[in-house]
C-alpha cells in the first residue's frame, strides 16, 4: 500500500527528513533561519504531505530511497568491553576526582615543604565531591534515565 500524503508519518520518517535537511544545509542550500525554520515545522508535521512539503524546493528528496535510521535500542543494549555507558561516565568521574584531588594534596605538600604544613585543605575539595559520587555509585548512576 502506497503512502500517501494524508497519511501519518513517524518518528523515523521525520528523523530521515532531520537528516536531509541537515545534509542540505551543510552544503549551503539552507541558511541557519531557514533550516531552524524547517526543523521546527518537521516536529510538528504529522503527515507525509507535510514532510513533502518541507523538501519540495530541495533536489533528490525520496523517502523510499532514504537509508533507514538505526534504531537507538541496540545502542543503548550493546556496551563495548561489557561496560555500561553508565558504568564507564562513573569511572570517568571517578577518574577526574582523583586526578583533581592529586593536585589539590601536591600543592599542599609542596606549599607543606616550603613552610610549616598548613590546614588540610584539599579535604574540602575532594570531601563533598566524593562524597557525591559514591552517593551515585551506589544508588546506580549520575542522573541518568535508568528505565530507557
Amino acid at each position: 500500500m502506497a503512502a500517501g500524503p494524508e497519511m501519518r508519518a513517524s518518528d523515523g520518517d521525520r528523523d530521515k527528513i532531520a537528516s536531509v535537511l541537515r545534509e542540505h544545509y551543510a552544503q549551503g542550500r539552507l541558511t541557519t533561519e531557514e533550516f531552524d525554520e524547517r526543523l521546527e515545522q518537521l516536529y510538528t508535521s504529522k503527515t507525509y504531505g507535510e514532510l513533502a512539503v518541507l523538501t519540495s524546493d530541495l533536489p533528490d528528496v525520496d523517502l523510499r530511497r532514504l537509508p533507514e535510521t538505526p534504531s537507538r535500542a541496540p545502542e543503548r543494549a550493546k556496551a563495548s568491553d561489557g561496560k555500561s555507558a553508565q558504568e564507564k561516565g562513573l569511572a570517568a568521574a571517578w577518574s577526574v576526582w582523583a586526578t583533581v584531588s592529586g593536585i589539590n594534596w601536591m600543592i599542599w605538600l609542596i606549599v607543606g615543604i616550603t613552610g610549616d604544613f598548613p590546614y588540610p585543605w584539599p579535604l574540602w575539595v575532594m570531601g563533598p565531591w566524593g562524597v557525591v559520587l559514591l552517593v551515585a555509585t551506589i544508588s546506580g548512576g549520575l542522573g541518568q534515565d535508568r528505565k530507557r
